[in-house]
């Protein structure tokens, strides 16, 4: 095709430079994807803290820097005055106060997209107050939307608040201001807050609620509320998630189950689903799950089994696609997502992190970007 570029075999983000200050929650996965796609990630750690091992953190360069010190600071602006991005997830004003906050960078570099990553945000009541994933998800109204055992709320793991209202807006957003700088030489602030993400991952349940039309947790579709649209027990005490709302696709379920549509209440019919859930439940507890599942095989009746992590390792869809690989200290990587069809076999990186210092790296950008015509200070 005309006009067609190539994307360089390490990757989409081959030649884009970001740093890294040291956190935990959503900068890691952020800087491990980043790495992924062919960025030349370099993780700041802080001289005499504490380490905090976070098996996600590959293949990327550190270097230790006293941030406190004159030094420490000059080096880093060094960096910054070469960098794309910057990501940090500190408390709102640690950067300033060391010296590092956004109009200390963009004065060593104009262009910078400077990305600052928290849970409350920069700005409001709570912004400075201490908390977690579970916190943000519950003051972002998701996760009393999840009922859990006994009627309480449900925990989904840091999946929701960490990565989902987390590192998936921070990406996008740091991708959006790379774009804006490239055609404008303008940098950017980027205030991701995990409130925030998650609320927008909550669009949908927001809005029906402004519309009057969700009910209490547990009640709706897609909470557990529909009986076709849940999760059951089988004879083996493992368990199948069914997804089963289009008609042709509840009607092959019923075939599955050997139930005739009489046998049932209407699928749509709110006040009976309890009833529903009953009859499903009884008819799923009469066999294994490996058979029910091997029964729904083929017929598209949205049946899938609830697999433990080996199990989601070894399942024949994952090894088709070569999903996982194993590092060598024995951490299991999923393949980065999404896929490019020119990225044959690209993963998370599975490599170990090296250790750099501020003369290699300028050095190493410098000759990257040879033809951008600029001078290491």
């Amino acid at each position: 095709m005309s006009g067609e570029t190539s994307i360089p075999p390490s990757g989409p983000l081959s030649g884009l430079r970001i740093l890294e200050m040291e956190a935990l929650g959503p900068l890691p996965l952020a800087g491990t994807l980043l790495a992924g796609f062919g960025a030349d990630v370099v993780r700041i750690t802080r001289a005499g803290a504490a380490a905090t091992p976070d098996p996600v953190v590959r293949g990327r360069r550190v270097m230790t820097l006293d941030l406190k010190s004159g030094p420490g600071r000059a080096m880093l602006l060094d960096l910054v005055a070469h960098a794309d991005a910057l990501m940090e997830g500190f408390r709102p004003g640690t950067m300033e106060k060391l010296g590092l906050g956004p109009a200390d960078c963009h004065a060593a570099n104009p262009a910078l997209v400077y990305a600052r990553m928290t849970g409350w945000g920069q700005d409001g009541p709570l912004a400075q107050e201490a908390g977690h994933d579970i916190n943000y998800i519950a003051v972002a109204g998701a996760l009393g939307r999840i009922v859990g055992e006994g009627g309480r709320p449900g925990l989904p793991i840091n999946l929701v608040g960490d990565y989902g209202g987390g590192t998936m807006p921070l990406l996008f957003g740091l991708m959006t201001a790379l774009w804006q700088a490239r055609a404008t030489g303008r940098g950017e602030v980027i205030d991701a807050a995990m409130v925030d993400g998650t609320a927008t991952l909550m669009a949908k349940q927001y809005a029906w609620h402004g519309q009057g039309h969700l009910g209490a947790p547990g009640t709706n579709l897609l909470d557990g509320g529909a009986f076709f649209y849940d999760t059951y027990s089988c004879a083996d005490g493992r368990h199948v998630a069914v997804g089963a709302i289009e008609p042709k696709f509840y009607a092959a379920l019923l075939e599955v189950l050997d139930l005739a549509p009489a046998d049932l209440p209407p699928q749509h019919d709110k006040a009976r689903w309890p009833e529903g859930r009953r009859l499903f439940a009884a008819r799923f507890a009469t066999r294994a799950r490996d058979e029910w599942v091997t029964l729904a095989e083929g017929r598209d009746a949205c049946l899938s089994p609830v697999l433990t992590l080996d199990e989601a390792i070894d399942h024949p869809q994952a090894q088709a696609r070569a999903s996982f690989a194993r590092a060598a200290d024995g951490a299991v990587l999923p393949l980065a997502a999404p896929r490019f069809g020119s990225m044959a076999g690209q993963r998370m990186q599975a490599e170990g992190n090296t250790e750099t210092d501020l003369a290699t790296l300028l050095d190493d950008w410098a000759a990257g970007r040879a033809d951008q015509d600029w001078e290491r200070t």
